[in-house]
């Protein structure tokens, strides 16, 4: 839940009181603008992080913290392979 606007200086001032960041990728689609993946070297600081920003507020939104989890999100690209399958095969 990310401002679209904020810059990636901005969020490493944000995150990087919790500890060292590996890396932060933020979203450019339009279905994944206002998300980013930030991966911090020591999962202590990620679940620091995850424990002070989550309903942290800024330029008017709170953000919204969350662990990454692989399985879920395989789930949620494996449903939508078969729902662009199934619209394939019924347009034939």
């Amino acid at each position: 839940n990310l401002p679209y606007k904020i810059t990636s200086e901005e969020m490493y001032d944000i995150f990087k009181k919790y500890g060292p960041i590996r890396q932060i990728r933020k979203g450019v689609t339009n279905s994944t603008r206002g998300s980013a993946f930030v991966v911090y070297e020591d999962i202590y600081d990620a679940k620091n992080a995850v424990e002070h920003l989550s309903g942290f507020n800024v330029c008017g939104r709170y953000l919204v913290v969350l662990y990454y989890q692989p399985k879920k999100m395989q789930k949620k690209f494996d449903l939508q392979r078969e729902k662009q399958e199934l619209e394939a095969l019924k347009r034939k």
